[in-house]
Formats: C-alpha cells, sequence, structure tokens
C-alpha cells in the first residue's frame, strides 16, 4: 500500500538546493627565478671570466663583465643572471662547462 506523502515532505522535495557562494579569485604567482651564481677560483684568469660571461650571458656588456670578474675575485662570487629556471639552467651549464666555478643554482 502507497502512503501519500505529506505536505511538508513534498514542499521539502520540490525545494531548491542552497549552496554557498564560491568566490572566484584568480591569484597570479610569478614564476619563481633562479639566480646563477659565478665563484672565485685559483686557476681561471680575469681574461677568461670576462669573456665567459660575455659569450654566455645574453646582453653582457665588456663593463659588466670586467665589473662581474672583479667581483668574484674580490668578494668570492656574483650573482651574473637572474631570471626562470630553464634559461638559469642552460647558463649555468654553459659557463661550468667553459670551466668557471659554479654555485648550486639558487632559487629566489
Amino acid at each position: 500500500m502507497v502512503t501519500p506523502l505529506s505536505a511538508t515532505a513534498i514542499a521539502a522535495s520540490n525545494s531548491p538546493t542552497i549552496t554557498p557562494d564560491r568566490v572566484k579569485e584568480i591569484v597570479r604567482k610569478p614564476y619563481p627565478t633562479y639566480k646563477v651564481i659565478v665563484l672565485n677560483d685559483d686557476f681561471n684568469t680575469f681574461e677568461h671570466v670576462a669573456d665567459c660571461l660575455k659569450k654566455y650571458i645574453p646582453g653582457m656588456s665588456d663593463d659588466r663583465a670586467w665589473s662581474f670578474t672583479h667581483q668574484i675575485h674580490n668578494e668570492g662570487q656574483a650573482i651574473v643572471w637572474i631570471g626562470p629556471q630553464e634559461q638559469a639552467e642552460l647558463y649555468h651549464q654553459q659557463l661550468s662547462r667553459a670551466g668557471l666555478t659554479m654555485a648550486p643554482l639558487e632559487a629566489g
């Protein structure tokens, strides 16, 4: 035997489901940057370091390369490039293969 539904049950089953409003917020995060750091050593000449910086770091001027070379010698290291990871990996690898002493890539 089928029992009839009460008026309250019918009203409840026909009422729309209420869901909480969702906040639509887009958070834009910049890609992380990486630092290419050249370390001082006892076997690379100033000229070789400056030449490598000019050859492998895009837009590196002669004056800037020599400035970095002196910083590497006097302070023990210099951050020679900062940017996206893929490019940083390329420049790091190229400088390393050219014989420069490199710090590990550093995020930040």
